[in-house]
């Protein structure tokens, strides 16, 4: 079996590129680190891949807002590209400053729940000039950069049929525990919508695929959860569930070792949790 072809974006001030590219080849996948001049360029083509990733870091220095240059570039200069990848089904993660990017060019939470879509459809989802974007990942409540392990409680989301087989709405989550552990660094890391039509929205159409917890699945507040995002939102996709953006870094934790305290990792294997969202990512593609 062909292994699916994985591209990884990176421009000036990414990080965690190779560590992401790392990780999906251990998941069983042929990746690349990819600058993003390529792709505009021509040189490279977005088609020519399964699998698209926009790993963590602080793309242009986070000028003007978090990830916001990089997401106008893809908004504006791979529009179409990104446009028929994402609607076709091809899974997208964005990880810390790519789920910031792709919050602010609107790829997620999608278009499809947005209350300003003008002549929208369930199908469309790459905003036009004229959508708006419905969510903000914002300054920590705490003020400052958090770096450590939290909790994470995997929301069991609904299933659906895709090429008539049952899965979980979003792909990159199956087959993982109710609860897991990976660790943030991020200093914008708070999730809020912009209107509570559009947080209805999210809850409604199952699109919450991480909510920050204690060790029991519980809500929990600072430091648990360590920006004060709203329903301690940490995750989402969109409706289709290809799409996928997460503050927490996964690429951080494809191996036990990784983990400072491996009994409460909660991972009976050597690999850590990590390392199964990006091979449910992998499997679905093969």
């Amino acid at each position: 079996m062909l292994k699916p072809k994985v591209i990884i974006l990176r421009t000036a001030g990414t990080n965690c590129d190779y560590e992401t590219q790392a990780a999906f080849e251990l998941a069983g996948s042929q990746a690349e680190r990819i600058h993003i001049n390529r792709l505009i360029s021509g040189e490279i083509k977005l088609s020519d891949y399964q699998i698209l990733a926009i790993p963590g870091g602080f793309s242009y220095g986070d000028d003007i807002a978090s990830g916001k240059i990089l997401a106008n570039e893809l908004k504006y200069k791979l529009g179409e590209p990104l446009k028929e990848f994402a609607s076709a089904g091809k899974p997208i993660i964005g990880i810390c400053n790519g789920f910031q990017v792709l919050v602010k060019m609107g790829l997620l939470p999608g278009s499809a729940i947005s209350p300003f879509s003008k002549g929208g459809s369930k199908g469309d989802y790459l905003p036009s000039a004229a959508i708006q974007q419905t969510t903000i990942l914002t300054l920590d409540d705490s003020d400052k950069f958090e770096c450590r392990w939290i909790h994470l409680k995997t929301i069991n989301n609904k299933q659906l049929t895709i090429n008539n087989e049952r899965q979980v709405k979003c792909i990159w989550v199956g087959n993982m525990p109710e609860i897991i552990s990976l660790p943030v660094a991020h200093g914008e890391g708070k999730f809020v919508a912009m209107d509570k039509n559009v947080l209805a929205a999210l809850e409604k159409n199952d699109q919450v695929v991480f909510r920050y917890s204690d060790r029991e699945g519980k809500p929990a507040g600072y430091p648990l959860n360590p920006n004060g995002a709203v329903n301690e939102i940490a995750g989402i996709c969109n409706q289709k569930g290809n799409v996928f953006g997460l503050m927490p870094r996964p690429e951080r934790f494809v191996y036990l070792w990784q983990h400072p305290n491996r009994e409460r990792a909660s991972s009976k294997s050597e690999y850590g949790w990590g390392l199964q969202i990006f091979k449910n990512a992998v499997n679905f593609v093969q």
